[in-house]
């Protein structure tokens, strides 16, 4: 990575610490997905798994709905972003999910969203469409381990607060 440096002002400055910052951030996304996506490993801890998602979602300014597809081992088979929103809502179609899952060949998924606003508490509309989804998923035997919420502090697990 080069920098090019126009004057030594305060605004330059702050500009090449963003700029490594966010190299900084992009090299532990990748020290991550090496270690707990490429090598398949088996998910027998969400730890791992919040850690990553809170990578890679935590600084979006829109709502995201990411979805990690796996196999009858709980190996990783994909990390996707399937649904886009806006600062307070991500549409979800329960179809689409379903249509990728088969596509994938996948035996069971780890739902997350962020929220841009920091807070992770689950909305209603969030219980809602884990409930739909997890209806949707069982009708072709695919089973829902987690749904967390990304924000501010430790994400919120659907699963260790037994909501799934």
């Amino acid at each position: 990575m080069s920098y090019v440096i126009a004057d030594s002002g305060p605004e330059s400055l702050t500009l090449i610490a963003s700029q490594h910052e966010d190299w900084i951030i992009r090299q532990a996304i990748t020290l991550l997905e090496n270690r707990v996506f490429n090598a398949g490993p088996v998910l027998d801890s969400p730890a791992a798994v919040r850690d990553y998602l809170r990578l890679k979602l935590v600084a979006e300014p829109n709502e995201i709905f990411a979805v990690v597809f796996l196999n009858s081992q709980h190996q990783v088979i994909a990390f996707e972003p399937l649904f886009k929103g806006t600062v307070d809502q991500t549409p979800v179609y329960p179809r689409v999910l379903v249509q990728r899952t088969l596509a994938l060949n996948a035996s069971a998924l780890i739902l997350a969203h962020q929220h841009p606003s920091g807070n992770t508490e689950p909305s209603g509309a969030d219980r809602a469409i884990t409930e739909r989804l997890t209806s949707a998923l069982a009708t072709i035997d695919v089973r829902v381990l987690d749904h967390f919420i990304i924000g501010k502090g430790s994400p919120y697990s659907f699963a260790e607060a037994g909501l799934l």
